[in-house]
């Protein structure tokens, strides 16, 4: 059986095209990741960020649920302090209801921005996220204490579930309740640098079945970029590169080509930033890359592999994903 293959997609945006256009590009890779046989596909929220076009996934979602058939489409995931808990039951009764329960929904405890933005976004800070965390599924199960105030609140629309809901991670803090409310769980080593191993087997020691998961899920997230040549592909990831190193500077622009990345100069700390990180991101031709994520996958234990692509140019990004999942058979 083939490895479950899926999507992570933040709406990246490259210099020389517009906010807009990278947008329109969301339904492209949607449509694709349909027809090639890609299990789920999840959109990031992110906000402040110009290199990134996510910062709404709920709007994403229903876009490319529209122009699906098959696929899972979620949150990768809803950054719940941002957020009112009674406000994303309904937002996801809502697109699961429309979808035919195609939805997921991820929820992640982190604000997905700086202070200042976070500030305006109201974001009560992830110290509440448990807090957060419980009063949304109360609300969905109805199991407030009868003199609780929000007891009596109508939650609507009625008579539809709220989708899967899985947590996402990176660094594994929330593995342990993931498995104990036998949700999904999904871990972030596309930026991590903390093993997922660890985590997955917290998450399944455990795990508690539900109606949702009779089983555990354990979604690993990889950063992968996939060329016909390893060379290319090399290439290829100097823009993504050179954008972490940037971010990480404090210089926040939207993704370059890899010629601008090819003339950078680059000063030491941006240097060091990028080989701390480059052990993350697997680049290379079909076969290189089928090789790492399988490595990756039997140190981790992960179930299912959901792959984010940083490429500067849309259509490569596609041809990225058709190659990735011709080498592994989906």
């Amino acid at each position: 059986m083939a490895l479950p293959l899926s999507i992570l997609d933040l709406a990246p945006v490259a210099e020389g095209t517009s906010t807009a256009e990278a947008l329109r590009h969301t339904t492209d890779l949607a449509r694709l990741g349909d027809a090639l046989g890609y299990t789920r596909l999840w959109y990031a929220e992110h906000h402040g960020m110009p290199s990134i076009a996510s910062s709404s996934p709920e709007v994403l979602i229903a876009t490319s649920a529209a122009a699906t058939q098959r696929l899972r489409i979620g949150s990768g995931g809803v950054m719940l302090p941002n957020h009112v808990p009674l406000r994303v039951v309904e937002t996801y009764r809502t697109l699961n209801g429309l979808s035919s329960g195609r939805i997921d929904l991820g929820i992640g405890r982190a604000g997905g921005s700086d202070g200042r933005t976070l500030s305006a976004l109201r974001s009560v800070g992830g110290e509440y996220f448990s807090q957060e965390l419980a009063e949304l599924l109360a609300f969905e199960e109805g199991t407030f204490p009868p003199d609780h105030p929000f007891a009596h609140v109508r939650v609507v629309p009625e008579g539809v579930d709220l989708p899967p809901i899985y947590l996402l991670g990176s660094s594994g803090a929330s593995a342990k309740a993931a498995g104990e409310l036998g949700v999904g769980y999904s871990f972030a080593a596309h930026f991590s640098q903390t093993p997922a191993a660890p985590a997955f087997a917290a998450y399944r020691a455990a795990f508690t079945p539900t109606a949702a998961f009779p089983a555990p899920r354990a979604i690993i997230a990889l950063s992968a970029l996939v060329a016909p040549t390893d060379e290319e592909a090399q290439y290829l990831s100097r823009s993504q590169e050179l954008s972490w190193a940037l971010f990480h500077s404090g210089d926040i622009r939207k993704l370059v080509s890899p010629e601008q990345a090819a003339t950078h100069a680059y000063t030491p700390h941006q240097n060091q930033i990028i080989a701390s990180h480059r052990p993350l991101w697997i680049v290379g031709s079909p076969e290189t890359v089928k090789a790492d994520i399988e490595r990756k996958v039997a140190e981790s234990g992960a179930d299912e592999v959901m792959v984010t692509t940083t490429v500067w140019d849309y259509a490569l990004r596609l041809r990225s994903f058709r190659l990735l999942a011709e080498a592994f058979g989906i």
